[in-house]
């Protein structure tokens, strides 16, 4: 357990990296939805940058906070970016565009913070340099661990979606079916040793290839 001043040093530092992380990733889905023909999003307001229109009290708070102060796997997530598939131009087609844009967000926003780590440890001016450093640190693993959770190939992930979208329509109509179990699946996992096992070897892999891209 942290103790107190060293836990409001870290939600201090960590407030802004999982904010973007999350938001970002949300936001990106509905500007391609709205590129695809999909506006639901964009009417109701959530093609934003503001994270007060994606925060979720459990997910963007509670969670990132828990797993900050307890250790273990730092994620979460925000109130679901509403997109109505029918609506698009070509469903099945332009469903992989629309959910890989979430995850292709964090692995931009790793870049970022890995470089901003970068240029902070070179600076002389340790003052600045430090927090800087620690806030890139939480916005590499907190955009990483969302790259690859969302990845997963379960339905409602990400990830479950890209593989519907490039699946044949037998086997994607067996996987949609997955869909409304995803959750518990993904929640079974997360309380058990399981996604631990799955996450930590394929954080680690992206992780070293951005710090072998960036030159860290």
């Amino acid at each position: 357990m942290m103790q107190t001043e060293q836990l409001i040093q870290t939600i201090a530092i960590a407030t802004i990296p999982i904010l973007f992380a999350i938001t970002l990733h949300e936001a990106a889905h509905g500007y391609v939805a709205r590129h695809f023909g999909d506006n639901t999003a964009y009417q109701q307001g959530r093609i934003s940058l503001n994270p007060l229109r994606h925060i979720d009290p459990v997910g963007t708070i509670l969670l990132p906070l828990l797993t900050l102060v307890l250790g273990g796997v730092l994620f979460g997530w925000a109130k679901p970016v509403p997109v109505n598939f029918s609506a698009l131009h070509n469903p099945k087609k332009d469903m992989l565009w629309v959910a890989i844009a979430g995850p292709a967000s964090n692995l931009l926003m790793a870049l970022g913070w890995a470089l901003l780590f970068k240029l902070s440890s070179a600076s002389p001016d340790g003052y600045f340099a430090e927090p800087l450093m620690g806030m890139a640190v939480i916005g590499i693993k907190i955009n990483i661990v969302l790259l690859v959770l969302n990845l997963l190939p379960l339905p409602p992930l990400d990830g479950g979606r890209v593989a519907v979208s490039l699946l044949p329509h037998r086997q994607a109509y067996q996987l949609s079916r997955i869909e409304p179990y995803g959750m518990f699946i993904l929640i079974f996992m997360a309380i058990t040793p399981m996604l631990g096992w799955v996450l930590f070897p394929l954080v680690k892999l992206v992780e070293n290839f951005l710090f072998i891209m960036v030159g860290i």
